[in-house]
């Protein structure tokens, strides 16, 4: 049994959301001498293997003819990764440490088998059926099982459902130097689609080595004329119907028209300051498209040109050199030291360098984390979209911030309007919340009585910072204090209830680390879960679906009190308040925006999306988010991975996400407010002078909401 004098460490500092740690844990069963094998040397474990899990014969090999190449055509890309054949070892591990993972520990697989309205019809899995399917099935290639396996995750259309595999999602991330936006129609209701004007400016920085090949395609050596061109058709058809079919197997967002938005340009604001996401139809992770036909009328023109552009794969962040298949699956391909989870129990469980280990490309899909905040709990987006830093062009950055640094800028409007840019909720934990204050009250300080929050591609991060940035907008009142948040709960599977008797029973997480550590944990009404408490066990029975699933009791976030004082008084009245994305805002994003439409009724504005078809101005909102690593460590720290339950370890260099904890509706509190539609109050769809160009945007929207 544990002491309850183990809470004299702050429960905001005991919450374990760190993928990023180079950690290795004990494997079982047939794995073991492989995986040992693995964290000597990935060569080792190649030639552990047969010849014939890496690649065809030398003499065939198709990877030598990118080896060594920054730039390549899609087509020897593919035809490189699709020379792995099925290892059937491989793929039995990896299919057994997804499914258990997934079935295990996930909140919604019985709520995503067939999903309630309003999303009934985006949102239909049967996860064990599928996982099943996926075991047996025959595949022409690793490569095609591998986007088998994600393309199904994907149908859960859940941000925080993840799978990954560094083998094959960006290891050459292909391009076209045409980005697209969606702008007003002089023609009708529908938006027309455009070329984006910034589109060179974009293009010839960030493919400054490669726009030359470009501009040889006939057709295309007047790049520049391009700008601007509206987009009549793609392949020959309606550009909205590329829109619907990219929707079709985005993952992400529940929403059809959110995951429409995600085909076209945008901006965001990065730690690296403003930058440029190309969206679906220019940038693509998986070598999968050789090229495409526009057919456009550019600006002054009245005759269309037909131009077919092919797509260019440039290799991607962090890939470990090769020279043939043997190579680049040794190098690339094997599980690190970061893949697994890790006891923390033994020596130097936490004491792992802050930063990943090479050769790990883990960071390229996963924000960092400082690691004084690895315990802080965090609701944030996975998924196989690599995260790149390609430059908002000059003539679209803002003006000086007043202050903040980073995803996070404040900029005076006008006299009377304040604008908070805000682009992720991660990042160092106390430099959020002390920026976010000071900020804001610079801002009302400098006369602003008048807010937009542009949260646009926001994809979250620090559950609390969501709960903070609540409470210091919106005042001390009873919807943010004791919480300003929802309430949560998690799945109580076998495994997990197994988890908890550990920790309760045997006190193995003597220092409080584990989330399954009830010391974590409030009640509802804000008082602490005892440490004898097993908050799992039995668990409460809810019928999803006509299937028979258990939760946990219901839970608060211990965020409060804050570790800073936050104000006395609201800092801007409610209807002074405009929030601003383009339908991307997820995770504590979502916690954030939901808190204060349903609350007090602040107004949400889209921008851009389909004319006509209804805006939701948050998705994907969950409760908690984690990472395969963080509840393999679970399992590993409290003795349970010798358990028929647990996953193995995973043996190729592969991420899985989850939703550990899913929030309950504010409206109706029974009910996951995972499924409930959030409209946006308006939308806004830019012109083409002002499209991207977030200063215009934000001038245009207070002109038109405040």
């Amino acid at each position: 049994m544990m002491s309850s004098s183990s809470r004299a460490i702050p429960l905001r500092y005991r919450f374990m959301h760190e993928p990023l740690h180079a950690r290795h844990g004990r494997t079982r069963g047939a794995y073991s001498i492989l995986l040992a094998a693995l964290l000597i040397s990935p060569h080792a474990v190649a030639s552990a293997l047969p010849q014939h899990v890496l690649a065809a014969p030398a003499a065939t090999d198709p990877c030598t003819t990118i080896a060594g190449a920054k730039w390549a055509a899609p087509a020897d890309v593919r035809a490189c990764l699709s020379s792995f054949p099925v290892n059937e070892t491989l793929r039995a591990n990896l299919v057994e440490t997804v499914s258990k993972t997934i079935l295990t520990f996930h909140t919604s697989p019985n709520y995503q088998f067939r999903a309630p309205a309003p999303f009934t019809n985006d949102v239909h899995v049967d996860f064990q059926k599928e996982f099943a399917r996926i075991a047996k099935q025959t595949y022409p290639s690793y490569f095609a099982l591998h986007q088998d396996l994600q393309n199904t995750i994907k149908l859960a259309r859940d941000g925080h459902l993840g799978y990954s595999n560094l083998c094959f999602d960006s290891l050459f991330v292909s391009f076209v130097p045409f980005p697209l936006v969606v702008t007003k129609s002089l023609l009708g209701p529908v938006g027309a689609i455009h070329i984006a004007p910034e589109a060179f400016n974009v293009s010839s920085a960030e493919f400054a080595d490669e726009i030359a090949f470009w501009q040889g395609v006939r057709g295309l050596s007047d790049l520049p004329s391009f700008n601007g061109a509206q987009v009549l058709l793609i392949n020959g058809l309606d550009p909205w119907i590329a829109v619907d079919q990219n929707a079709a197997v985005q993952g992400s967002f529940q929403a059809h028209a959110t995951r429409q938005n995600a085909f076209f340009a945008s901006y965001t604001l990065a730690d690296s300051g403003w930058t440029y996401r190309m969206g679906d139809f220019a940038q693509r992770s998986l070598p999968l498209v050789d090229s495409i036909t526009l057919t456009v009328l550019k600006k002054g023109k009245i005759i269309p040109e037909t131009v077919t552009v092919p797509f260019r794969a440039r290799i991607g962040t962090g890939v470990k050199a090769f020279t043939d298949a043997p190579t680049l699956f040794a190098a690339n391909c094997f599980a690190t030291a970061s893949t697994n989870g890790r006891n923390i129990n033994e020596p130097a469980g936490f004491a792992a360098p802050p930063s990943l280990p090479e050769p790990g490309r883990e960071k390229v899909f996963v924000p960092p984390v400082a690691p004084q905040d690895r315990f802080r709990p965090q609701n944030t987006l996975a998924g196989d979209e690599v995260l790149f830093d390609i430059a908002l062009p000059p003539p679209l950055v803002p003006g000086p911030a007043t202050s903040g640094a980073g995803a996070m800028q404040f900029y005076k409007l006008d006299n009377t309007t304040g604008v908070l840019a805000l682009g992720s909720f991660s990042g160092t934990f106390n430099t959020l919340q002390n920026g976010l204050l000071v900020g804001l009250q610079g801002l009302k300080a400098a006369g602003a009585t008048k807010l937009i929050v542009d949260v646009t591609n926001n994809g979250g991060g620090f559950i609390c910072i969501a709960h903070w940035l609540h409470r210091i907008i919106a005042g001390p009142n009873p919807n943010s204090v004791p919480q300003a948040g929802l309430d949560t709960k998690a799945r109580a599977q076998q495994l997990a209830k197994d988890i908890v008797h550990r920790i309760v029973d045997d006190n193995a997480d003597p220092d409080n680390n584990l989330l399954n550590n009830p010391l974590s944990w409030n009640f509802p009404n804000a008082t602490a879960m005892p440490a004898d408490f097993n908050w799992l066990d039995p668990g409460v029975p809810t019928v999803v679906n006509g299937r028979q699933d258990f939760f946990s009791v219901r839970m608060m976030d211990a965020c409060q009190p804050f570790s800073q004082d936050p104000p006395t008084e609201q800092l801007f009245a409610p209807e002074n308040i405009v929030i601003v994305n383009n339908g991307r805002c997820a995770s504590s994003c979502s916690l954030f925006t939901i808190t204060m439409s349903v609350h007090y009724g602040v107004r949400t504005v889209v921008v851009g999306g389909k004319p006509g078809v209804a805006q939701n101005y948050c998705g994907t909102v969950g409760g908690q988010s984690v990472s395969f690593v963080t509840m393999d460590t679970e399992v590993k720290s409290v003795g349970l991975k010798s358990s028929a339950l647990a996953p193995p370890d995973l043996l190729t260099a592969a991420t899985i996400g989850l939703t550990w904890r899913l929030g309950f509706s504010i409206r109706h509190p029974q009910e996951p407010e995972e499924w409930q539609d959030h409209p946006a109050s308006a939308t806004f769809t830019p012109s083409l002078d002002i499209v991207n160009n977030p200063t215009a945007v934000w001038t245009a929207i207070a002109k038109q909401f405040l």
